[in-house]
């Protein structure tokens, strides 16, 4: 049988590797075989310290929320305590950037969470409110009777709604004939 060479192919893959490869000290950007032992090596590195990143921002953020903490008469600890017992969220990053930018809010914080640390404020359980109401065109009179006519008169959001009050399961996914279907049976 013949011998096959490898031709574009195989000059194709060594030379990705070797661009992936460029800048890296001695053999490792001109020979194939060590820039490649060096390319995937990279790779675990990028791969391993994609997830690092995000730790040594954490422990940065705590770092300076717990400095500004304790020019305010807290730890770390006892600010983070105390915003959860007054049922304060808000994450370390955007503390962190208080911290640094607002010391007067951050100030304000940490009175809170002092607050809290005393029992002066309580968590309460968050209720959904109901959402601002949005100006409407005003709603079109819905049909006494559904004839299929009236019914593809009305918007897409109105048939749901008919659904929603004919205890229709389902209405959320359809399109606008299939609602139409189903309100007619």
């Amino acid at each position: 049988m013949a011998r096959v060479k490898g031709g574009t192919v195989a000059r194709k893959r060594r030379k990705k590797i070797l661009k992936l490869a460029k800048g890296y000290f001695g053999s490792k950007h001109l020979l194939y075989k060590t820039a490649n032992e060096q390319v995937m090596k990279s790779w675990q590195y990028s791969y391993r310290d994609r997830k690092q990143r995000k730790r040594n921002f954490r422990k940065l953020w705590i770092t300076r929320i717990n400095a500004a903490s304790r020019m305010n008469g807290l730890s770390y600890s006892r600010l983070i305590n105390g915003l959860n017992l007054a049922g304060v969220e808000v994450n370390r990053k955007m503390l962190a950037d208080i911290a640094v930018n607002d010391a007067k809010g951050f100030a304000d914080i940490a009175e809170t969470a002092k607050k809290g640390l005393r029992g002066d404020i309580k968590r309460q359980e968050v209720k959904e409110s109901p959402a601002p109401k949005q100006p409407t065109a005003p709603k079109q009179a819905q049909p006494k009777t559904l004839d299929k006519d009236a019914l593809e008169a009305l918007t897409v959001a109105e048939l749901r709604e008919l659904c929603k009050e004919k205890d229709i399961t389902g209405y959320s996914s359809m399109k606008k004939a299939e609602l139409v279907e189903v309100l007619l049976k």
